[in-house]
C-alpha cells in the first residue's frame, strides 16, 4: 500500500480560498427583539378605496369609473391631473353615467374587475345653520 503525498498548500487568510468559511453555511443564531404588544391602531393599506365618476354603464353588472388624482410632474414638479378608468362591479345596475361612486377593493370578480361600486352620500350644503349662529340673511329684523 502506498500513499501519494501531495505538497502542502499554504493557508491564506482570505475566506474564499481552500479551508475558509463557505458562503452557504448555516446561519448563526441571532437574537431579535421580542415583538411588542399589538398596537391599538390598525395597519394602513394603500389604495383601499377611491372615488370617481361613472363614464360608461352599458354592460350588465359592470360600470366603468374614471378616477382623477393629482400627481407631481417628474420634471417640472407641478401637480398634474392623472386619469385612470377602472371596471367596477354594480350588482343591481343602479348607477348611471355621471354618478359619483366610491370604489372598494375586493377579491377579483373577473379578469378586469377587482372593485365594487358603492354610492356616495350627497353633501348637504345647509351645514352653516348647524353651528348655532344664524347668518345675516336668516336673522329676523
Amino acid at each position: 500500500m502506498w500513499l501519494l503525498q501531495l505538497p502542502s498548500i499554504p493557508k491564506f487568510s482570505t475566506p474564499f480560498l481552500h479551508g475558509g468559511r463557505t458562503l452557504c453555511s448555516a446561519p448563526t443564531a441571532t437574537t431579535f427583539p421580542a415583538p411588542s404588544a399589538p398596537c391599538s391602531m390598525p395597519t394602513i393599506r394603500a389604495m383601499k378605496s377611491m372615488q370617481g365618476k361613472v363614464v360608461c354603464a352599458t354592460n350588465d353588472k359592470t360600470v366603468a369609473v374614471e378616477v382623477v388624482r393629482l400627481a407631481p410632474h417628474p420634471k417640472y414638479k407641478r401637480r398634474v391631473r392623472k386619469k385612470k378608468k377602472y371596471q367596477a362591479h354594480d350588482p343591481d345596475n343602479q348607477f348611471k353615467v355621471g354618478d359619483i361612486v366610491q370604489l372598494l377593493k375586493s377579491r377579483p370578480i373577473s379578469k378586469t374587475k377587482a372593485f365594487v361600486a358603492v354610492s356616495v352620500p350627497k353633501k348637504d350644503s345647509t351645514k352653516n345653520s348647524d353651528i348655532g349662529i344664524p347668518l345675516e340673511s336668516q336673522q329676523q329684523a
